[in-house]
């Protein structure tokens, strides 16, 4: 031992620069998984995680009488609730796949997971290949589940439009090179999201799409010109579809007609206005009992709203708005780190989150016209909430790389 510790003597001492040190040590953390839990932003994962079981809960209570009165469930009470757990498991696994691959992978898979959302709406569209539900050809059947190609887009678009924006910052200001080419990659999505048809997830997209470019510095007059001709495009397109314009007219007055086209609405207020401020109690609503229809989908917030009153709906809203919250957070301290694809990803995760959960909301309580939409986290749909547990996987990814770079910068 001693002749080793001479031999050590006599060694130049090493010199470590600490800059590089800095630099070794954050990517060491990035690349290694331990304890990365306890990292986590614990105001990012609870709000996630409470509204992923309070979603559980009011999935089976607004979905049994459905199940056990459904020839196509078996009679089967608990049908829609195993299906649900299910779900949440598979949403699971793929949210911690997800976070395992960097936001650098991210922004190199992104071109190519748009590519791959676009060949899947095309496919959903071939006969034989995509499945019709309800006049709608939205789903391709994947043995017993169906895979719906347009919320797995809402995420893939969230990570392009992120990616778009970073490579064509000096363009932003521009409209031929900046802004036209992300137009027409969004408008063709979009022809093919009308085919279907599916409006909601048109709307949420292109507000992804195009928030995003509006972070990311985009010329403010042309963003002005865009949001005039997306008005007046949207309302087109309610206007000369008889059905879309039907739903307008009786959101106007649903109690016009309360047993045809104002039926689901009408229903929605009745649930409101009888969970008064703490509601009639878990279990005890009455408009799920085959009077609101798609109780434990589009409508769940109606079924919170009667067992838990306003207390219960306050409760989902606060949630939704700390998570939001959040994800902008991240967003901004991600680019005050320089890094701008993570920033702009968690943004858009967070205006998806935000714009869709408001139009479901506004629906539910009669504030905008109905649309096809489900609560983000919370409603039954295998796809949207496997699309639900991807994103929010990506902003606790985004949110821990900026602690691992702030601790290796020394910040």
């Amino acid at each position: 031992m001693s002749l080793m510790g001479n031999l050590a003597s006599l060694l130049p001492a090493r010199r470590t620069d600490p800059h590089k040190a800095d630099i070794s040590r954050a990517v060491n953390r990035l690349m290694r998984p331990s304890d990365m839990t306890r990292e986590l932003d614990p105001m990012l994962v609870w709000p996630a995680v409470a509204l992923l079981l309070i979603g559980l809960v009011m999935v089976y209570s607004s979905s049994i009488a459905i199940a056990e009165g459904s020839r196509f469930t078996g009679y089967q009470s608990n049908y829609f609730l195993v299906r649900h757990v299910i779900f949440l498991g598979i949403g699971f696994a793929a949210g911690l796949i997800a976070f395992q691959f960097s936001m650098r992978q991210w922004q190199q898979f992104a071109p190519w997971l748009f590519l791959l959302g676009v060949v899947l709406l095309i496919a959903v569209l071939i006969p034989g290949v995509g499945r019709e539900v309800n006049g709608a050809q939205r789903w391709i059947p994947l043995g017993p589940v169906n895979l719906q190609p347009s919320e797995l887009m809402k995420v893939f678009v969230a990570l392009y439009a992120a990616d778009y924006t970073v490579r064509k910052l000096p363009d932003m200001g521009s409209f031929r090179r900046g802004f036209l080419p992300m137009a027409a990659m969004i408008l063709f999505v979009g022809f093919l999201l009308l085919r279907e048809p599916d409006f909601g997830a048109f709307v949420v997209i292109c507000a992804i799409a195009f928030g995003v470019l509006f972070l990311g510095g985009i010329n403010v007059r042309v963003f002005a010109l865009l949001a005039t001709v997306a008005v007046i495009g949207f309302m087109l397109l309610i206007w000369l579809s008889p059905y879309r314009r039907d739903r307008i007219f009786g959101f106007m007055d649903p109690w016009q007609d309360p047993f045809g086209r104002g039926y689901q609405l009408s229903h929605a207020l009745i649930a409101f206005g009888r969970g008064e401020w703490f509601g009639v109690g878990l279990g005890a609503s009455v408009e799920k009992l085959f009077y609101l229809p798609e109780a434990h989908t589009d409508f769940l917030l109606a079924v919170i709203a009667e067992e838990l009153g306003f207390a219960g709906v306050l409760t989902i809203i606060v949630l939704f708005a700390f998570l939001i919250q959040r994800a902008f957070a991240a967003g901004r301290e991600a680019i005050h780190l320089e890094r701008y694809f993570s920033g702009l990803v968690a943004m858009g995760i967070g205006l998806w989150l935000g714009v869709q959960s408001f139009i479901n909301m506004g629906v539910n309580m009669g504030l905008l016209p109905t649309k096809g939409l489900t609560l983000p986290l919370m409603s039954f749909g295998g796809s949207a909430l496997v699309a639900n547990c991807i994103a929010v996987a990506i902003l606790l990814r985004v949110d821990w790389e900026n602690r691992q770079m702030k601790r290796g910068g020394g910040g």
